[in-house]
């Protein structure tokens, strides 16, 4: 896989991040999702979206699916 200034330039991880930002826009924009707001939606999408982020870096510098 080629790669520009040491990022992925997979497909997954770009429509991922995508949807991940298009679901942070709505929420923001239209839900009233704010950080520290006590609402739990917010943090759930949160960490469960650090947590991808965290398994797409280990599995990169470990060579796992290469």
């Amino acid at each position: 896989m080629e790669q520009l200034f040491g990022r992925s330039q997979s497909p997954l991880a770009t429509g991922i991040g995508l949807v991940v930002a298009g679901i942070a826009f709505v929420g923001t924009q239209f839900l009233g999702w704010e950080w520290g707001s006590g609402r739990l939606i917010p943090t759930i999408l949160g960490v469960a979206v650090a947590a991808i982020a965290v398994v797409f870096v280990a599995r990169r510098r470990l060579g796992v699916g290469d």
